[in-house]
């Protein structure tokens, strides 16, 4: 789907909001504090449900309203679509084309989205859960069912490690026989989380590697081999297995040890981890590639381009790797902030300012 028209309201600092979006490159230049960030965070909580920020739905309701409110039409296929999605406190309510959907979740796919943000570097400096993150998010790009496996796990091992904290180290009869019954639910869905992401790193690392190299090469850097492994938390067959052997420490900790929760996608530069090896400048050029792979993937499998939000990034990057960036932009539609005047080489089909007098977002025509 490509958007053409955004409104919004109550979301964030916009009591009320309408913005046309052009087909191509939408610049938005303005200085910070001003809501550029705001914007893109909106088409992306209607494309997931969720902020790319990492924040909860609570945050993006306008202080003092009861709900935000977010609408976006746009053209698929040809025809109009009109996505609408209204954010409470502690409800989501969402139509497509003025038809109550029976659950929020099943907007998912309506509008496939692409963030690239500053805090993207988190892919390769945190922990192992933002790239398990990443790469559910993508499975659920690529197809929608994935979410409810997704949850369904999340369910499981949530149900699971409350009766483990319950059991304090012991395991009554009724104990034994509820947690039989988790195990095979956790068994069952988490088994197919592993291997849809599994199959899902050795789809997407051809395409980081090409992304990676078209970005360093900018930077006379040549030659550089990415690897990308997904690392189980268990040995063995089986999940079901790993979770019986582990049975005993999990009762004594009272938590689940072993399952995907606990998995890792390890990405290397060079043989070499690049979590911990890597300097900042490949970390933050490997960030935008697994992003750009991501996109691509995303765009051959769908049969069209995701909308691609390009947050403030030419901030965090040296010049060349900017300009590689923007020059190899994806087809398709694609939305850009930035606090600084783009690169002379970038000519964006439609051009807004942030008035700095009085915040208006006002067409540049010249």
């Amino acid at each position: 789907m490509q958007v053409t028209r955004l409104w919004l309201t109550d979301f964030r600092s916009y009591r009320e909001l309408e913005l046309a979006l052009d087909l191509g490159l939408t610049a938005i230049i303005g200085a910070n504090g001003m809501g550029k960030t705001n914007l893109l965070e909106a088409l992306g909580v209607l494309a997931s449900l969720k902020s790319f920020r990492g924040a909860p739905t609570e945050s993006v309701i306008r202080k003092g309203a009861a709900a935000a409110i977010v609408r976006a039409e746009g053209l698929r296929d040809g025809r109009d679509v009109l996505i609408e999605l209204e954010l409470g406190r502690g409800r989501t309510r969402a139509q497509v084309n003025r038809q109550r959907l029976r659950r929020g979740r099943d907007l998912l796919g309506a509008l496939r989205v692409t963030v690239f943000a500053p805090d993207d570097l988190s892919l390769l400096k945190e922990g192992p859960a933002v790239r398990r993150e990443y790469l559910d998010d993508v499975l659920v790009g690529l197809d929608p069912t994935a979410d409810a496996v997704v949850r369904e796990f999340e369910r499981a091992l949530k149900q699971r490690n409350a009766l483990l904290k319950q059991c304090h180290g012991r395991l009554d009869d009724a104990a034994l026989l509820t947690l039989d019954v988790w195990d095979d639910k956790l068994a069952s869905a988490g088994t197919e989380v592993t291997h849809r992401r599994e199959e899902l790193v050795e789809r997407l690392l051809p395409q980081v590697q090409h992304a990676y190299t078209t970005l360093a090469s900018a930077s006379g850097v040549t030659g550089d081999r990415v690897g990308a492994s997904y690392v189980r938390s268990w040995s063995g067959l089986s999940l079901a297995h790993a979770l019986g052997e582990s049975r005993d420490t999990d009762v004594r900790r009272g938590v689940t040890t072993v399952g995907p929760h606990r998995d890792e996608l390890a990405i290397s530069l060079n043989g070499m981890a690049s979590r911990t090896e890597a300097s900042q400048g490949e970390q933050r050029t490997l960030a935008l590639a697994m992003r750009l792979a991501a996109h691509r993937l995303l765009a051959d499998v769908i049969g069209e381009p995701p909308l691609l939000l390009l947050d403030d990034v030419l901030s965090e990057l040296d010049v060349d790797r900017a300009d590689a960036l923007l020059a190899n932009l994806p087809p398709g539609q694609t939305v850009i902030t930035s606090a600084t005047e783009l690169p002379t080489s970038i000519d964006p089909d439609r051009l807004l300012r942030f008035d700095p007098a009085g915040g208006d977002l006002i067409e540049d025509r010249s």
